[in-house]
């Protein structure tokens, strides 16, 4: 069922509560910040020009929207066209959304740089909001709203489900679980530019997250307003479609993390834990694919999962059945295996943040 645009409209008048780390200071409040609007492009041209639109009509405007495209040969200069003489178009070889993202802060003059990717929108309000809780909260270098989630142009939900799913306590162990930071936030540019978005390749599509964790690890605090004022589409074609990519860039960043930063004890057990965990999706999800795709590898890793005392019993022992009856065990899959059809694939990955 879709949702009307005045229903959105009603949600951006409710009173927007903030969530925030507790401080220890109380805060006289200031201005507003300005704010710069960085969307990356690629092969976007269906939808880029309202992802522009959405940024250049927010109630309170942006110093500039920033459009860099990363080498796109779908037409979309030609689609920005209309509003060249309202934009920052940039354009560069093809490098990957943290390659663009990277060329468009060196651009943004705005005290803070707000993300928005080229196939989603921002309701008319979100920076006005944004405003709001970066001039009452300063301490805070990363900020964020709420989001209606988007398949097929029908409202599937929120990216928050409670408040609950924003985390505000003990923010350095909770974004090595999970990217609670979702949505695109805006950051504030000075600390962005301290660590830019890291363009290896392996991180392509986790990339964000690689940056929050760094931005978080090195002192940076995070809130949010808990009011859905962006909308997120999920697609097919999304960077995390494809399960076993997600579990393999997940794992990367995780090993990154280890290897380049001094954690507390408690922090390196957590990490220690999450890689392997997060090792072991890795394998199920290439056993399940095999199998599904009728990959002869499938027995092979089937059997593996079957060996490892790692995971569950229930697991080891539907592994070995599937190994032994591939036939059966695709038919059985679904319900089984809590394997999620592809169609529905990134609203899961998008709720859990994986």
């Amino acid at each position: 069922m879709k949702m009307a645009s005045d229903d959105r409209k009603a949600n951006q008048q409710t009173t927007p509560r903030y969530l925030a780390p507790a401080s220890d200071r109380a805060f006289a409040g200031g201005p507003p910040p300005s704010f710069s609007v960085v969307i990356a492009s690629y092969q976007a041209a269906a939808y880029v020009s309202d992802a522009v639109r959405s940024a250049l009509e927010q109630t309170v405007p942006p110093s500039e929207v920033i459009v860099c495209d990363d080498g796109s040969t779908d037409g979309t200069e030609e689609t920005l066209r209309p509003y060249r003489d309202r934009i920052v178009f940039l354009r560069k070889e093809n490098g990957g959304p943290a390659s663009a993202r990277n060329m468009a802060l060196c651009h943004a003059t705005g005290d803070f740089v707000a993300i928005l990717d080229a196939d989603d929108l921002f309701l008319p309000g979100r920076l006005e909001a944004l405003g709001h809780l970066a001039a009452a909260r300063p301490d805070l270098d990363i900020i964020t709203t709420d989001a209606f989630l988007e398949h097929a142009d029908e409202t599937v939900g929120r990216s928050y489900v409670s408040e609950d799913h924003f985390v505000v306590d003990d923010q350095r162990m909770e974004i090595l679980r999970v990217n609670f930071l979702r949505n695109q936030p805006a950051v504030r540019r000075e600390r962005l530019l301290e660590t830019g978005f890291d363009e290896d390749p392996s991180l392509i599509g986790v990339e964000d997250w690689d940056c929050w964790i760094r931005l978080i690890l090195t002192g940076s605090l995070a809130g949010m307003v808990f009011e859905p004022l962006a909308i997120y589409r999920l697609r097919a074609g999304s960077l995390s479609w494809n399960h076993v990519s997600s579990c393999r860039r997940r794992t990367r960043v995780l090993e990154k993390t280890a290897a380049n930063f001094e954690l507390t004890m408690r922090e390196s057990e957590l990490i220690k834990e999450l890689i392997s965990e997060s090792r072991r999706e890795t394998q199920l999800a290439e056993a399940v694919r095999a199998l599904t795709h009728r990959d002869v590898a499938a027995r092979r890793l089937l059997a593996q999962v079957a060996r490892d005392p790692g995971f569950s019993s229930r697991r080891r022992v539907l592994a070995a059945v599937a190994a032994v009856a591939p036939a059966v065990a695709r038919r059985r899959l679904q319900s089984d295996w809590a394997y999620v059809d592809h169609r529905v694939r990134p609203v899961v990955d998008r709720l859990t943040s994986r």
